[in-house]
């Protein structure tokens, strides 16, 4: 793990408005940058009320975006981007409605396409339109950072692209846009806010400057994630998931996730379980398996939430199960609909994962994902 003096590059939103009530100084931001055309990308219901961000001038809505959006959902958005002409781009919505957002910022217009720009660094700059998010869930953190996700549905793998061209002019985290949230996927995508900042804190890229967030975000999940399902409109628990999840999202940038995500998208790409789900699912047992890796870390991890006695495998996979199953969330495979016949091929995978395998503070071998796929079977 790096020390103080390991070099490291963090970035930020040009300008983050946080808090209660917020939704509406998009509007006025993008009303004082001149901006006349703007296209929001979300979902249907996210679409129904756009009204809350006061956009001014003429305002184009694409709101087919799908839960793991897949490269047909790309080009969907990219014709309707084209046609457009925004001069502005809003990501309103969850992670997926961000991410194509962040797509359609760079690749709308351009001559690259999106298997051109997969990977670090490759997309071509400065970027031609302004990008706004707005995220409406508290899980994914995308608004806060330069990666965005789309699944091929040929190989049924993530394409990840990574750029500082796609990081938002502007994030406007109103938690009372979360209210609404039902309470499972309020358990699921806090957990994963959770998942971003312990796969953070305990990676082997893990660094000072990102600690303090992680850990941060990890206690705010402790404190508030269980009064947040328990009453949708607890306002101070909304505010204090949206925080953590920014705080998930600024620890994505340096530092990224590991072997708990790595083993969670095979469960998104193949069987189409949410996101969050699907993190939450694999949680504890990845946690549980680094901990003898990061032993002092994962404590640490577990004071945060409230376990000051998890210390061992078994102690903190038995903590881990409990914070999420108490939450509600299915946290058995074959409860997700997932067969037993296709661990294998899961397995294979997420072994394929490098990019997020290779931060794991301890070696998974394609034997150990398929021994975690079948405890969770």
């Amino acid at each position: 793990m790096a020390s103080l003096g390991s070099p490291i590059t963090i970035v930020r939103p040009h300008l983050i408005e946080f808090g209660i009530g917020t939704a509406g100084k998009l509007g006025r931001w993008a009303a004082e940058k001149n901006y006349r055309r703007t296209l929001v990308i979300s979902d249907a219901f996210n679409a129904s009320r756009i009204d809350v961000l006061e956009l001014k001038g003429e305002v184009t809505v694409f709101s087919e975006v799908t839960p793991e959006p897949d490269t047909a959902n790309l080009d969907n958005v990219l014709a309707v981007a084209n046609a457009a002409d925004a001069e502005l781009i809003v990501g309103f919505g969850g992670g997926s409605a961000m991410d194509l957002a962040k797509l359609a910022a760079v690749l709308a217009g351009s001559t690259q396409t999106l298997h051109e720009v997969v990977g670090p660094n490759k997309v071509n700059g400065p970027r031609k339109v302004g990008l706004a998010q707005v995220p409406t869930t508290s899980g994914t953190g995308s608004e806060a950072g330069i990666r965005a996700l789309v699944t091929d549905p040929k190989t049924m793998a993530k394409l990840a692209v990574e750029s500082l061209h796609m990081l938002a002019d502007i994030a406007v985290v109103d938690p009372a846009l979360t209210f609404s949230v039902p309470a499972r996927t309020t358990a699921a995508t806090g957990v994963d806010a959770m998942a971003h900042c312990v796969e953070a804190f305990t990676n082997r890229k893990a660094h000072p400057m990102v600690d303090i967030y992680a850990i941060e975000g990890t206690r705010l999940v402790g404190r508030y994630l269980a009064r947040a399902v328990k009453d949708g409109n607890d306002a101070e628990a909304r505010a204090g998931l949206a925080l953590a999840s920014l705080y998930g999202g600024f620890c994505l940038g340096p530092v990224n996730t590991a072997g708990g995500h790595a083993l969670a998208y095979p469960l998104g790409t193949r069987w189409h379980v949410a996101h969050g789900a699907a993190n939450a699912l694999i949680f504890p047992h990845v946690l549980a398996f680094n901990t003898p890796a990061a032993a002092e870390k994962t404590k640490a991890v577990m004071a945060a939430l409230g376990y000051e006695t998890a210390e061992n495998i078994a102690s903190v996979f038995d903590a881990a199960y409990a914070f999420c199953a108490e939450l509600g969330i299915e946290m058995k495979l074959s409860g997700l609909g997932v067969p037993e016949s296709d661990l294998d091929a899961m397995a294979d995978d997420a072994f394929a994962i490098r990019r997020l395998l290779d931060n794991n503070p301890r070696d998974l071998t394609r034997a150990d994902i398929r021994s975690i796929y079948a405890a969770a079977f």
